[in-house]
């Protein structure tokens, strides 16, 4: 493997571990934070891709600017519809079993998938990578890497920067914290938690979403695809340990490398490894890299 070719393994492993990341900071925040395990996770992400599909015609007819018009009306669409969501479903399962949990978020992704049929079809699509950021960077003589791609990462490194201060230096992040470990003292602050947990899924529904629209270029659109990026992102947050959007970060670029080079070197085993790795810290750290 010449250094080209590793490098460009390397923005690969980057790209995808920060792209998991953007998902995967979703569910741990709603799994770690409201203690809702949410096997319909997935389903937003892949309502992300269709969004890309579906709205870049309409939204960019009416606006222009047809890339960012549609990213800002899915974000916008993806906020409701977690707000929504909360506040309807999700709202009567904080003190619930986590089998309850798990049977109506299950029940979600068979209302999702089938909405999806009736709405766009089984068909899979395509979506256009923006014609500012077709190009190719040269690594050599004959080598080049997407500009889009590149795009991808750093959009997900400002995300990733804007959510550690939004949890760490603003009044919000403290709310959400101490909400966290006691959700009766922080109501007895006068905190309203209900709007707290809202704001927060509507948030993890959102990154889920936008993950997804900005995926659709490199990945295509299809039916299902909800369903992988959900257990590797379960991977994810409990390999950083549940709660812990640092730990999803670290856990998310572990795991886009361990894939990304894993396919490379020894693709027979390339499936397998994720796991092997999972095992093998949880033997190191049973409560994730960063749980105490």
């Amino acid at each position: 493997m010449d250094f080209a070719t590793f490098l460009i393994q390397c923005l690969n492993a980057v790209q995808y571990g920060l792209l998991l990341f953007l998902v995967a900071s979703g569910l741990t925040l709603i799994f770690g934070i409201m203690g809702v395990i949410n096997l319909a996770h997935g389903s937003f992400y892949m309502i992300g891709a269709y969004m890309a599909y579906a709205l870049a015609p309409v939204v960019g007819a009416a606006f222009g600017g047809e890339f960012f018009s549609t990213l800002a009306a899915g974000l916008v669409l993806s906020v409701i519809l977690g707000y929504v969501l909360e506040w309807v479903f999700f709202s009567y399962l904080y003190e619930r079993e986590h089998l309850q949990q798990v049977l109506m978020t299950y029940g979600l992704i068979l209302v999702f998938e089938e909405l999806r049929s009736l709405l766009v079809g089984d068909d899979v699509h395509g979506v256009n990578v923006p014609e500012f950021l077709k190009g190719t960077l040269p690594l050599n003589e004959v080598m080049t890497y997407p500009v889009y791609r590149l795009f991808i990462s750093g959009v997900c490194l400002l995300l990733a920067v804007a959510m550690w201060f939004v949890f760490t230096r603003t009044r919000l992040g403290m709310m959400i914290r101490a909400g966290t470990h006691n959700r009766e003292m922080v109501q007895s602050l006068g905190i309203d938690i209900t709007f707290l947990y809202r704001v927060v899924f509507a948030m993890g529904v959102a990154l889920a979403v936008f993950a997804g629209m900005i995926a659709a270029p490199i990945s295509s659109v299809y039916p299902n695809m909800g369903n992988a990026v959900l257990i590797i992102c379960f991977v994810v947050v409990v390999i950083g340990g549940i709660g812990s959007i640092k730990g999803a970060l670290v856990a998310a670029l572990l795991i886009g490398f361990v894939d990304t080079f894993g396919n490379v070197l020894v693709p027979q085993a390339a499936g397998v490894l994720v796991y092997v790795l999972m095992a093998l810290i949880l033997l190191w750290r049973p409560n994730g890299l960063f749980k105490d």
